[in-house]
């Protein structure tokens, strides 16, 4: 059976991603005598200004930020009182041009960064992007539901178009000094505070401790257990393997932190262990150029399992529930 142009559909999936990776060669090879045009959606988050200063200072090369658009999410405070104000200081400082669609911005950009700080958002906003073939990096939370992510990889992956999500602690001090083979068990720990439109309560902000939990153990979990308090939430979880891990998510702030264990004996991340940016955007950059995620997409949807076992762990009073 053949479509309109005459190629077969079992042979279009591949003709595409065939398409889409030579596109992605391309654009690795202008890297070297230019570089890629960045486009953001979402200047409601502190990470814009912070991303743009890295790339557009030359701090780190290969990339620079050309386009944004402000989206914005009127009934999440930290969206409506930010997104004006970041969106002002890309221009004023940065010279970046403000456009009024995502399909204008896809069409001046090589590449995506999609920051809506609102994980609701992210589905509705990463369709055209996924249309116009754009490799694309969603910061966290990459939904605001488990059925939202899987629905964003599912899109991707039926275009072949390259994605990632991560937590900027994958590559922090605390998992630089303790990641490694050997890793019997780990506790992770970090701030944990709600924001009440997002369904998976853990991905709002715990988001960033489970990250560090799933660095050091690896991908591979199977039942979780919640136990909800006033100012903190514990999350024992088991692996396939018989290793235990367990998060800690504090509220409403508190530090980052980790301990592994190995035969040994435990191994704690230093004190005001040393977090921040510009690893994670170095791993982007790479990423736009070659279309190879730093992480994988399977491990990032666990991640999202794992946060709606733990919702309904919690929401059956403690229970022990089975990732789905």
């Amino acid at each position: 059976m053949q479509g309109s142009g005459g190629e077969t559909q079992c042979t279009m999936p591949v003709i595409m991603r065939l398409r889409i990776a030579i596109g992605i060669a391309m654009l690795a090879t202008l890297a070297g005598a230019a570089d890629l045009r960045i486009g953001i959606i979402g200047t409601d988050t502190s990470h814009v200004p912070e991303f743009t200063k890295l790339l557009n200072s030359g701090s780190i090369p290969g990339a620079r930020v050309v386009a944004a658009y402000k989206g914005g999410s009127a009934d999440v405070e930290s969206s409506r009182t930010r997104v004006d104000r970041f969106a002002k200081e890309l221009v004023d400082k940065w010279n970046v041009e403000i456009v009024d669609s995502i399909e204008a911005l896809c069409a001046r950009v090589d590449a995506v960064l999609l920051t809506s700080v609102d994980g609701r958002k992210h589905l509705e906003q990463v369709r055209p992007v996924i249309a116009a073939k754009k490799p694309v990096f969603i910061d966290k939370p990459l939904a605001s539901t488990l059925a939202d992510a899987k629905e964003i990889a599912r899109l991707a992956k039926d275009a072949g178009v390259p994605w990632f999500s991560a937590s900027s602690l994958r590559w922090s001090e605390i998992t630089e000094k303790l990641a490694g083979a050997g890793i019997l068990g780990a506790s992770a720990w970090g701030p944990g505070p709600f924001e009440e439109h997002h369904q998976l309560d853990l991905s709002w902000y715990a988001i960033h401790p489970i990250e560090i939990l799933f660095t050091l153990m690896g991908p591979g979990c199977e039942e979780v257990t919640r136990v909800a308090g006033k100012d903190a939430d514990e999350i024992v979880c088991r692996w396939r393997d018989g290793r235990v891990g367990t998060v800690r998510a504090m509220r409403p702030s508190g530090p980052y932190g980790a301990t592994v264990w190995r035969k040994d004996g435990a191994h704690s991340s230093p004190p005001n262990s040393k977090t921040g940016y510009e690893t994670l955007v170095r791993e982007v950059v790479k990423f736009f150029q070659t279309g190879k995620p730093p992480v994988a997409n399977e491990e990032t949807i666990e991640i999202f399992e794992f946060m709606d076992a733990a919702q309904r762990s919690k929401e059956s009073g403690g229970k022990p529930v089975r990732l789905r």
